[in-house]
């Protein structure tokens, strides 16, 4: 009998020991149903001995090899295990959080497709070029190019409309010649219509593999078993993509690199841009990080050698260049209805022109506050420490945390004063306005509220491309990845809020929602205009957007960072604990740093309460871990992970997130 040790999807660090005949086929990475408890369970083989530390009369057998899919290779066993190592999950759950929900089931798989829209892998691989690449494009695909077959971390560089896609579409079709696959991760569910759209068309006869967590589960499944079997030469998602086995793997590409959408913020709380290096250099193949505002981690790698810069310093229309931008200066133009005279007269000469003009303000909903002037009461979330945010259309209060619905009040529950006032703007007040200007005028609002139905998204985005539509009222969902030929104009409004946060990557952040808005303006023959309104016009950020200096945003970031000792000098880790009291949660805290004596390479800060403390009812907290050296952090988690309980008396929830990005 050999004895087989497997990954289950359970909240322990370990492995289980099963006994299996020695006649059998089992190998490491095989799916194999296994008894566990009073219930049969999906797990994942990963070692084989002829010994267990467990006694054999107490090891059960496996009942049965699964073999309706591909075997898991030791590349990606390799990368889950320092997946879950690193961000320190237990093996079993990160190896289980990587599969789709039916190879973790006992139910059966899902008929394999005889064929699949797009074609197939034994289908001659064809590439249909639309454009002729400029020099720059050039260069950087035969740079890169001389690297397929090694692993090399290349940074590109383009500027918003330099023709990134261009180049990851002539790259990855080098790749498909050599009978290789190819793996392209974007940042958000949104972004990846558009782009498939554009991979159909440049590979006619190649099937290609598309997922994301919006998915249903049976076409989830068809997805990652089209790629694992080598089926599907191109592989396009977000970033649960990476963690999809690849037997033959010959690129990756990271589109905008710098979103914080690579990050995940619940169970395995990996970041998909490190992943994906890691997956190349496993693979043996080259990894192209691109975009227009590289984030401070990456710059800093390329400063250290570890990344090669490409950059791509001209727009790819011939003609075609950077808009200008210009501050709005709030402390002398008033901003009547939350539009300043500047940005309303801009707007006009393009609705005369007959050019389209987009106004970015990233704040969903009719107004951010309802208040009684009498006493100065708010409608806040009695789940949250948050204020509730007036939609108009349905007249109701929601919260943008926990989703909370309530209807707007007749009267201030405090005094009954009738006279309610919502205060500041969102998307909808600003449609509202601007449609009051300009009966005129198509506005189309495109928003988390405006885009709910599937796909009714990626219709608008295709009918701006159009035309359709004069005036754009949008948040994030805006502001990368979009090319509007019509679009002339950008005004930001509420720029101002992000320079006030404690968070230190917020200039970092505003500087690349700025930069990637501003961007979908002039990239054809027409010249752009940005117009950002702001009472802090001489801020560096501003300036350095102005003169579209991201070079010298980043040195003087770096040089801020250094100063502070913030990341990427040092690493991070947080640990966050939830409870039902406030003081639970403390308590838990404090009570952890005290658990382990802490090295001197390591720094232990006070736990102190989340700026949005409570959340969905639940009272939050965390502490800040820093190191100067990654592998001594690295070490103290490992063991004060191990020596933090499981559960606790006072009901208490922790998780540990290592390189954290969000404090809130």
């Amino acid at each position: 009998m050999k004895v087989l040790r497997v990954a289950l999807d359970v909240p322990v660090a370990k492995l289980f020991d099963y006994l299996i005949d020695d006649a059998s086929p089992a190998a490491s990475g095989d799916r194999v149903v296994v008894p566990f408890g009073a219930r049969q369970r999906v797990g994942v083989v990963v070692e084989i001995s002829d010994a267990s530390s467990v006694a054999v009369s107490r090891l059960k057998s496996v009942v049965r090899v699964l073999d309706d899919a591909p075997r898991l290779s030791a590349s990606w066993l390799e990368q889950i295990r320092f997946l879950s190592s690193y961000y320190q999950r237990p093996f079993g759950e990160t190896v289980a959080g990587a599969l789709p929900a039916r190879l973790r089931s006992l139910k059966p798989l899902p008929k394999r497709r005889k064929s699949a829209a797009g074609g197939t892998s034994d289908a001659a691989p064809h590439f249909a070029a639309v454009h002729d690449p400029n020099p720059a494009q050039a260069g950087a695909i035969e740079r890169i190019g001389a690297a397929l077959g090694s692993f090399r971390p290349y940074l590109l560089h383009g500027i918003t409309g330099s023709g990134k896609t261009e180049v990851y579409l002539r790259l990855i079709a080098q790749v498909l010649s050599k009978g290789m696959q190819a793996l392209v991760l974007v940042p958000e569910i949104g972004l990846t219509p558009q782009l498939e759209a554009r991979f159909r068309q440049a590979f006619p006869d190649t099937r290609i593999a598309v997922l994301h967590s919006a998915l249903e589960e049976s076409a989830r499944t068809h997805a990652w078993l089209d790629a694992a079997r080598g089926e599907a030469p191109v592989i396009l998602g977000t970033r649960l993509a990476v963690l999809t086995p690849l037997p033959r793997l010959g690129i990756v590409v990271v589109d905008e690199e710098h979103d914080a959408s690579f990050k995940q913020q619940e169970g395995l709380r990996y970041s998909g841009r490190d992943a994906a290096v890691l997956r190349a250099k496993l693979a043996g193949c080259p990894v192209v990080l691109g975009t227009a505002t590289p984030s401070l981690e990456t710059w800093f790698n390329c400063r250290a050698g570890r990344y090669e810069l490409i950059s791509l310093p001209e727009r790819a229309v011939p003609g075609a260049r950077l808009p200008t931008v210009r501050t709005v200066d709030l402390r002398i133009e008033s901003a009547e209805h939350g539009l300043a005279k500047p940005v309303l007269d801009a707007i006009r000469t393009r609705l005369a022109r007959g050019e389209q003009s987009l106004v970015f303000i990233n704040r969903r909903g009719y107004a951010p506050v309802l208040s009684c002037e009498s006493c100065g009461w708010a409608a806040g979330c009695t789940r949250c420490s948050a204020r509730l945010v007036l939609h108009a259309t349905d007249r109701k209060l929601r919260c943008h945390h926990c989703g909370a619905l309530e209807p707007v009040p007749r009267e201030c529950p405090s005094c009954g004063n009738v006279d309610l006032r919502p205060l500041g703007r969102g998307t909808q007040r600003i449609e509202e306005t601007l449609a009051a200007l300009h009966p005129e005028a198509r506005i189309l609002r495109i928003d988390r509220d405006s885009t709910r139905k599937r796909d009714e998204l990626a219709r608008t985005l295709e009918g701006v491309g159009r035309g359709e539509g004069d005036i754009l009222v949008g948040t994030q969902l805006l502001a990368k990845g979009h090319d509007f030929p019509n679009l002339s104009l950008v005004c930001v409004l509420n720029a101002d809020s992000a320079l006030l946060s404690t968070d230190y990557r917020s200039a970092e952040r505003l500087f690349a929602t700025l930069a990637q808005v501003g961007g979908r303006s002039g990239r054809r023959e027409q010249p752009g205009e940005v117009l950002v309104q702001t009472r802090y016009p001489g801020h560096p950020m501003f300036q350095a957007l102005i003169r579209h200096d991201y070079a010298g945003f980043a040195e003087s970031q770096l040089a801020e960072r250094e100063s502070a000792g913030f990341p990427p000098y040092v690493h991070e880790a947080a640990l966050r604990a939830e409870a039902t009291r406030l003081e639970a949660a403390m308590a838990f805290l404090r009570a952890a740093a005290r658990l382990l004596d802490v090295p001197d390479s390591v720094q232990i800060y006070d736990p102190v309460p989340h700026v949005i403390t409570r959340r969905a009812g639940v009272e939050r907290a965390q502490l800040i871990l820093q190191s100067a050296s990654r592998p001594a952090l690295q070490d103290f988690l490992r063991l004060w992970s191990a020596a933090l309980p499981a559960s606790t008396s006072s009901g208490v929830r922790w998780h540990l997130d290592v390189d954290p990005i969000e404090f809130d």
